[in-house]
């Protein structure tokens, strides 16, 4: 077993969907194999085109999960699905590059300029060393008071790894994740109700929104931001019941005759879902199509 870096795009060529799934060529079999078992972090690349702030790619590390298994894709030739579990989303996307050094230290050539060619490859086997850091520096917040990781450079890339079963044990237990979970989603809606737009700070400085997940845990629903949302206590407790849920569209669905109209004056005028703007961090349509097949009671 070893680890990997698995790129994708929110709006992948291949049949990805992260959080369960990463669909890719033959040319990569033999390094996806050689993780499963293991853990990999997803990437995002850069993308042509579109608006600079939210359509050209991050370019960084946003997510870990674990590979379960490999198969053959049925219906596409010399084509693979990784099936992945546990799936947890960074609390800061993460540069591949931070302050002129690099996390993957196949990615930096010998003069110091990123390697085009290493950096071309969607998938690349990772040393224990390299996903440590990257997980310490996605994780930064929820892991204080440790000190943040240092990015790897050419000079200490082969460091034996000093942390990696306590934070994998930390990472993979549910007090963890949910904080992880609740940091990443209450960021991307910078700590305000995606249903009526309140944004309620306490005396001691803190959010009172709550990340709410739209697939929920107990149906396999992952830790993703993609299938989170900020929500003010009252509302989670309805989207939770099933009185609450949105369309494809964002436009908000109340359970007809279960909403009181102290609730339809607290949502927004225009009946929308307040979301991110950056299309990687909005709902995704199979978590919201689920919550509405399943849990609403519309």
């Amino acid at each position: 077993m070893t680890k990997a870096v698995f790129t994708t795009k929110p709006d992948p060529t291949y049949d990805d969907l992260p959080e369960f799934r990463y669909h890719f060529p033959r040319t990569y079999l033999r390094q996806v194999e050689a993780a499963v078992g293991d853990w990999i972090i997803y990437y995002e690349p850069r993308r042509a085109g579109g608006e600079a702030n939210n359509r050209d790619g991050r370019q960084a590390y946003f997510a870990t999960a674990r590979v379960d298994s490999v198969r053959t894709d049925p219906t596409l030739a010399d084509h693979f699905y990784a099936f992945v579990s546990e799936y947890l989303a960074f609390d800061r996307p993460v540069p591949f590059r931070e302050g002129g050094e690099f996390y993957e230290a196949s990615l930096r050539r010998a003069d110091g300029a990123t390697s085009k060619g290493a950096f071309g490859r969607a998938v690349r086997n990772l040393p224990d060393s390299e996903y440590d850091r990257i997980l310490q520096a996605g994780f930064a917040a929820i892991l204080a008071p440790e000190p943040r990781a240092r990015p790897v450079s050419a000079g200490f890339a082969e460091e034996p790894a000093t942390f990696e079963r306590p934070i994998i044990e930390r990472m993979t237990a549910r007090p963890f994740r949910d904080a992880a979970f609740a940091h990443a989603v209450k960021s991307a809606y910078q700590d305000t109700c995606a249903f009526t737009g309140l944004k309620i700070i306490n005396g001691g400085g803190r959010s009172e929104v709550q990340a709410a997940h739209i697939r929920p845990v107990a149906e396999s629903g992952p830790d993703s931001i993609r299938n989170g949302l900020a929500l003010c206590a009252t509302v989670h407790w309805m989207f939770d019941r099933g009185l609450l849920s949105m369309d494809d569209d964002f436009r908000i669905l109340t359970a007809r005759d279960r909403v009181p109209d102290t609730i339809h004056r607290l949502i927004h005028p225009d009946g929308r879902l307040r979301v991110p703007a950056r299309p990687e961090l909005q709902p995704n349509r199979q978590f919201m199509r689920f919550h509405r097949e399943t849990v609403f009671k519309g």
